[in-house]
């Protein structure tokens, strides 16, 4: 795989605690302007800019994009972000209580992506992949990095071990208690060499991201008449993470109503396609092969016998449920689109879940295990996608803390 250096745009170290933001995805405008309140400095300014705009503003409106690049600007004039003079790669730690996972902040290709050496499992939206890539071209930027992954390799990780000897660029504890660390990595050109034995990337977490950014070089090469294929714009940003370094939660479920149902009658239901058996406490699941499901104020364990067949997505406990509950008794047809289910990162656990059919906003709720990384690949590999909202990865990457600017 080709990887490349970049001219980082990034905080300067008295105001890089003030800078560094959750990604936009994590929140919603509510949570984002409570996050920024009181730090001017914050990138959400770059990366929510609706934020500084009146509630009422559409969130695709021209208004928001150039209040996106003006926040940049302002930031670059004021000496909140500097720029380094050279290209470079850097390392990216997070330590999440005991799990600490480690990437390479670099730039990859367009073309890479295009030609499918970097590997998708999962379907954009064109609402967002659009806004997406209005919000890199109106900053002529990637704010936040593409989360990937590679099969492990053993070159890589005697390169980074050396780099965590060496002093840090930046060295933070975000509120959530997750810490960050970032460092220069000194000799670029093995890393770099290294990573041209990996075969192939696997993007983890950043679909839309990763798309925008293509679909952007795409339109700056189609409007420079001079396009070489080496300009800055034809790279993107991303961090890459050693596979057995990744942590996947589950991705929860709530169903906001029973499809003309009675609790007494939709159990029922679930009695004919699963094992049901009560439980006295929450259900977490560590492995596959069952769910939990709370119901009127009680849990449930449902099992069953595991898919036959070959196709690795029918085996994904998600696709389980979604083919033999959610869409025949539910009447959840297609779960991506529907408005009659919300989707509750594990990271919330399961008294989120208790709390939504407690209060009345769902009916019924899903407990899962969590997606493999393996099984991720794996369906990658196959050419497949996963259902939606199959994977939460923990932790996420901090936004702000390194940014690959370009020119045309």
């Amino acid at each position: 795989m080709r990887i490349y250096g970049f001219k980082a745009l990034r905080p300067c170290d008295e105001h890089v605690e003030e800078v560094a933001c959750v990604p936009y995805d994590t929140v919603n405008r509510e949570e984002a302007v409570a996050l920024a309140e009181g730090r001017p400095r914050s990138f959400l300014h770059v990366v929510r800019p609706e934020i500084a705009l009146p509630p009422e503003t559409d969130v695709h409106s021209a208004a928001v994009y150039a209040k996106a690049a003006e926040a940049l600007a302002g930031y670059k004039t004021d000496g909140t972000l500097v720029q380094d003079a050279e290209p470079g790669l850097f390392l990216y730690r997070q330590r999440m209580g005991d799990h600490v996972q480690r990437g390479v902040v670099a730039c990859c290709d367009a073309e890479d992506y295009r030609r499918n050496l970097i590997v998708k499992h999962e379907k954009t939206r064109a609402d967002k992949e659009d806004d997406r890539t209005r919000h890199v071209l109106a900053l002529r930027a990637n704010t936040g990095p593409v989360f990937l992954t590679y099969r492990d390799d053993a070159a890589i990780d005697a390169l980074v071990r050396r780099v965590e000897n060496q002093a840090p660029l930046y060295d933070l504890v975000a509120a959530d208690g997750v810490a960050h660390t970032v460092w220069r990595i000194r000799d670029a050109a093995a890393v770099t060499s290294a990573f041209g034995a990996v075969p192939a990337f696997y993007i983890a977490d950043g679909h839309h991201r990763a798309a925008a950014a293509v679909r952007a070089a795409s339109e700056l090469a189609a409007a420079n008449p001079s396009h070489r294929g080496d300009e800055e714009y034809n790279r993107f940003l991303a961090v890459l993470f050693p596979a057995t370094q990744l942590k996947i939660l589950s991705y929860n479920r709530c169903v906001h109503d029973l499809n003309g149902l009675s609790e007494s009658d939709f159990l029922a239901l679930v009695g004919k396609v699963f094992a049901v058996r009560e439980d006295v406490k929450p259900i977490v699941l560590a492995k596959g092969g069952e769910a939990g499901m709370y119901l009127g104020g009680r849990w449930y364990r449902l099992t069953w016998a595991a898919p036959e067949g070959g196709n690795p997505v029918d085996q994904l406990d998600v696709s389980v449920l979604q083919q033999r509950l959610l869409a025949p008794v539910l009447g959840i047809e297609d779960p991506r689109t529907s408005e009659r289910i919300t989707f509750v990162g594990g990271i919330r656990g399961t008294g989120a879940l208790e709390q939504m059919v407690n209060s009345g906003q769902g009916a019924v709720a899903f407990s899962m295990a969590p997606v493999t990384v393996e099984q991720m690949m794996r369906i990658a590999d196959a050419g497949r996608e996963m259902p939606p909202k199959s994977t939460w990865f923990e932790p996420k990457l901090r936004s702000g803390l390194l940014i690959h600017p370009f020119d045309v």
